[in-house]
């Protein structure tokens, strides 16, 4: 009798987990009817891409070390390709990302549309600053416009770098005759830079939400990842993407 009780028991027991997963089964597929996963898993670039965007790309500095840039031409997973690059190519006043050269020359001749950015120091000269990106980067029509990368304060006050960052940004301008791109977190943005520059296209870095990054001006590059991996690439990489289609994309392009 004792163990007809504790087959029942167990019959039971076995039955409710049945109907708890089941439960849970049907909950997943109604949440994802009705809201739709907003990235998805690839299993070669080891993170989810977002699933509403069809242009995605990468950013590179020194520490990618030395890549082979035709590996990371031909990877392709479920139909996604590189499909842009921007490395750094300088910092301050005077320094040269030491990769930058090699990077820029074998992305081009791997046909993978390039850009380069600056890493801005907002204790140092702004116009030294821009001297050193001028003597460095050379645009060629299909590359990207000039990109300033501003993530820190270095102990200035907002107006003052605000003042610097313009000064950059508008020396640069002039030189190269199209409006540079600023690249900055979300919360940086929002909090320091501010509205004063909302006529600039916008690179913005956001890890913390899925669907799209948490800010409220429009945005044309999202960097959404920093631990991707990509073909010939030994180490983490930035994933980002673009927002807008292939016609947009070249739009953004130098002519």
């Amino acid at each position: 009798m004792a163990r007809k009780k504790k087959k029942s028991v167990l019959t039971v027991i076995l039955g409710l987990l049945l109907l708890l997963a089941l439960s849970v089964f049907i909950v997943y597929k109604v949440v994802n009817y009705f809201y739709p996963t907003s990235f998805a898993h690839y299993p070669g670039f080891e993170i989810e891409l977002p699933n509403d965007y069809t242009i995605h790309g990468i950013d590179v500095s020194r520490y990618q070390k030395t890549i082979n840039w035709p590996s990371v031409q031909e990877m392709e997973v479920r139909n996604i390709k590189i499909g842009f690059a921007f490395m750094k190519a300088t910092e301050g006043e005077s320094k040269l990302d030491p990769q930058f050269r090699r990077n820029w020359l074998h992305a081009r001749n791997a046909s993978i549309p390039r850009g380069a950015y600056h890493f801005f120091i907002a204790s140092r000269n702004a116009k030294k600053q821009a001297t050193n990106f001028i003597s460095t980067v050379q645009l060629k029509p299909g590359d990207f416009p000039p990109v300033l990368d501003v993530e820190t304060m270095n102990g200035r006050s907002k107006n003052e770098l605000k003042q610097k960052v313009k000064e950059w940004l508008d020396i640069v301008e002039t030189h190269y005759g199209v409006k540079p791109i600023l690249y900055t977190n979300a919360s940086f943005y929002e909090n320091v830079l501010g509205s004063d520059f909302d006529a600039y296209p916008l690179w913005v870095a956001h890890y913390l939400q899925k669907k799209e990054p948490r800010i409220k001006r429009n945005w044309f590059l999202w960097q959404h990842s920093e631990k991707g991996r990509v073909n010939g690439i030994d180490a983490f990489v930035d994933f980002n993407v673009f927002n807008g289609d292939s016609t947009d994309l070249e739009n953004l392009k130098i002519k």
